[in-house]
């Protein structure tokens, strides 16, 4: 285990057994307030439930709603009488046919979840998220790397062997940008240094020489053989962030991280590629943006050796997504070298200020960057 599986069915069987698109997540206010009148509930309470989940007699998916809170947003804590009904909700949900599993596992999906896990399990202090982020990742490494050190695309219990086809551009760059955000919000440098070797994988066999940018197959082309007549590439951020944009942003990371160039040259040639498309096109290449945003602004590289609580707590206290870390376990870096327990450093381009030993004086070197002119 450790996986995740890749998707559910749109699809379930109705009350009647019938194949109906949502069915199983949805509802309609009568369905709710049966639901909660068995459980216990009264009116008053029946109403403030199903008005805080949106089921209400003005449905957001033909005819019936999915339970969300988008128009509430900042509302974190669920009050004792709304946890009561969700729970009533989520049990009754229970007993309905479940949708259809796509139990594949796909690398690149599952890099996603990594990172996403990873810097969300920081920022909200979770450690349980990481905990989840780490196992998915371990199972990457053991069951979808081959001896080799290739990558393979998607792997399935049923299947033989259980990882197939070769990994794309897209696995890849979403491996590097996960495994460089689940060393920083570990500690640990085995995922950094995992990073580093999928970069250079990924370099080595999906690189355009001429023109810069990765391209969608690697230089030995698939696994089977299949000749092929066009190598493209993937530039468009759309459901996914494509193969170039997710790269020129680990790879900024990741060459912050190690004070390795040639990481960061990459990405400024995926960038200057992309960027009569970015110009052109704004919306099409989100990631992309972010990726020459991070560039340009720079990133700031903190390293905290150990892991001081208070120290880390100060950069939850907001977002920073222009801030790279390096704590717990010591990787191959400038980064690292002369740095003493108890202390954090606030460092740009491997230029470092003086040590600080709190979080007051490590946010406040972090907001004296900010108003730097």
């Amino acid at each position: 285990g450790g996986g995740f599986y890749s998707a559910e069915d749109a699809d379930s069987l109705d009350e009647t057994g019938h194949s109906v698109e949502g069915a199983f997540y949805t509802w309609t206010p009568d369905e709710a307030r049966a639901v909660l009148v068995a459980g216990g509930l009264a009116g008053d309470e029946i109403t403030t439930v199903t008005e805080w989940f949106g089921i209400t007699g003005e449905p957001n998916f033909e005819e019936r709603s999915i339970p969300n809170r988008l128009h509430a947003r900042g509302q974190w804590a669920r009050p004792d009488e709304i946890e009561r009904g969700r729970q009533l909700l989520f049990d009754a949900r229970a007993t309905r046919p479940r949708p259809g599993l796509d139990d594949k596992v796909l690398t690149e999906w599952n890099a996603m979840m990594i990172g996403a896990l990873a810097e969300a399990g920081f920022v909200f202090d979770e450690s349980a998220w990481i905990d989840l982020a780490v196992e998915s990742g371990e199972f990457l490494l053991d069951e979808l790397r081959g001896d080799d050190g290739r990558w393979s695309r998607s792997w399935h219990e049923d299947a033989q062997p259980h990882a197939r086809h070769r990994a794309l551009a897209a696995d890849h760059a979403a491996l590097v940008d996960a495994f460089v955000r689940l060393g920083e919000a570990s500690g640990q440098a085995r995922w950094t240094t995992a990073a580093v070797e999928v970069a250079d994988a990924m370099l080595d066999h999906f690189w355009d020489v001429g023109d810069g940018g990765l391209f969608t197959v690697p230089d030995d082309g698939p696994a089977d053989g299949t000749p092929l007549i066009v190598r493209q590439k993937d530039v468009v951020d759309g459901a996914v962030p494509s193969a170039n944009s997710t790269a020129a942003l680990g790879l900024g990371r990741l060459a912050a991280l190690t004070g390795e160039p040639r990481f960061a040259q990459h990405a400024d040639r995926i960038l200057t590629l992309m960027a009569p498309l970015m110009q052109s096109s704004p919306t099409a290449f989100c990631v992309a943006l972010a990726a020459l945003d991070q560039r340009r602004t720079g990133i700031v590289e903190v390293v905290v050796p150990g892991s001081e609580h208070e120290l880390l707590d100060a950069l939850r206290s907001t977002w920073r997504p222009e801030v790279v870390l390096a704590h717990g376990e010591p990787f191959d870096s400038p980064l690292w070298e002369g740095r003493l327990a108890g202390n954090a450093y606030v460092c740009e381009h491997g230029a470092c200020q003086l040590p600080v030993t709190d979080a007051n004086g490590l946010e406040q070197q972090l907001a004296d960057r900010h108003a730097a002119p």
